[in-house]
């Protein structure tokens, strides 16, 4: 690989290339980006949901537990 960029100019190494990777793989780089964010997205709602599930459980039981002992 050494070779074949042995006598090109710089800017064609780190200006040409760069840029030409980037606008062929460009699509597959958000697109994986996209896929990452929605996951972690997902998962921060899924916890969120989980944990006022556990909590509204917790404050039914805890309510209709103290309320039981009065009768």
């Amino acid at each position: 690989m050494r070779e074949i960029f042995a006598g090109m100019p710089w800017w064609v190494k780190w200006v040409a290339v760069p840029l030409i990777a980037i606008v062929v793989f460009g699509g597959l780089i958000s697109t994986v980006i996209g896929i990452v964010i929605g996951l972690l997205f997902k998962v921060l709602v899924f916890v969120a949901l989980v944990g006022g599930l556990i909590y509204v459980v917790r404050k039914f039981m805890n309510s209709s537990s103290s309320s039981s002992g009065d009768w």
